[in-house]
């Protein structure tokens, strides 16, 4: 009269596994999980190209840590003297 939920699920692989194959199941299950995702962003709008390339454009505008500033030297130079009035 009631079934339980995980009985069901676990029959459901047993099937599977059998009709696909061991090998075969992870790449149905990656490709299950892309075409979920596309189907999420179709919904919401939202593109991971558009994200990555509003990122790239954020991320050359910066700065980058990499690049070494200009040194700027604290103490003036020993040979001009027309800076200290002399």
């Amino acid at each position: 009269m009631f079934r339980s939920p995980l009985t069901d699920g676990i029959v459901v692989l047993v099937i599977l596994l059998l009709i696909i194959g061991p090998k075969k199941l992870p790449q149905l299950g990656r490709g299950l999980g892309d075409g979920m995702r596309e189907f999420k962003e179709g919904i919401t709008g939202e593109n991971k190209d558009e994200q990555q390339k509003q990122t790239l454009s954020q991320a050359q505008t910066m700065p980058s840590p990499e690049q070494p500033q200009p040194a700027q030297s604290a103490a003036p130079s020993q040979g001009s003297s027309s800076e200290h009035g002399a």
